[in-house]
């Protein structure tokens, strides 16, 4: 028979040596019980850490999207004519729901009350919002308009846009009605638009 002992004494001596001509790298990457964790990214010269991290920020087709930071125009209308509508009939179905309780009696059924609330506050919820959308759909015509004649986008689209938005609103009760709308309408657009500046100024989100 064979004697092993040379070769296995030979085998151990070559792995002491491989072991100790390793370097730093083996001897950290090498735990208490002396078995080495398996690596497969240590001789990539690859910046694999980063290969999956996608950007967040949305990538245009062409370059004059990615200068334009606002909606277009079709957007605009979409998105005021939807949250006037929505709000207004949220508004309104409350004081629809306010007014039902107020008139309600003592003698009066389940099934009455319910059908009470229901009709006031559906028609005061279609009400208001009706009126709120056609209010978003104009501010939002004029104020695309705007920034298609003025080639700019500022504050002072946002402005006008809701002066002429009240005093259209407001146009078939008399002159008067109006100017008043319209500066109401301004000064209220002017406000959200200050007001906005200042969140973004000053509350870090």
């Amino acid at each position: 028979m064979a004697d092993t002992r040379g070769f296995f004494g030979r085998g151990g001596a070559d792995q002491g040596s491989w072991s100790a001509g390793g370097g730093g790298d083996h001897d950290q990457a090498a735990t208490s019980g002396g078995v080495r964790q398996y690596n497969p990214y240590k001789d990539l010269q690859i910046p694999y850490q980063s290969i999956y991290n996608l950007p967040t920020s949305p990538e245009f087709l062409f370059q004059e999207e990615s200068i334009a930071q606002r909606r277009s125009w079709g957007e605009n209308l979409t998105y005021y004519t939807g949250c006037g509508y929505l709000a207004g009939a949220v508004g309104g179905a409350g004081k629809g729901l306010y007014e039902a309780l107020r008139a309600g009696e003592p003698g009066d059924t389940l099934k009455l009350r319910v059908n009470r609330i229901l009709n006031t506050s559906g028609q005061a919820g279609r009400r208001v919002g009706n009126r709120l959308g056609v209010i978003g759909l104009m501010y939002a015509g004029l104020e695309s308009g705007m920034v298609m004649a003025r080639d700019t986008d500022d504050w002072m689209n946002s402005v006008v846009a809701g002066l002429g938005t009240g005093a259209l609103f407001k146009a078939a009760s008399g002159p008067r009605s109006a100017a008043v709308a319209g500066a109401i309408g301004g000064l209220m657009v002017g406000a959200a638009v200050g007001a906005k500046q200042v969140v973004k100024r000053y509350v870090p989100i």
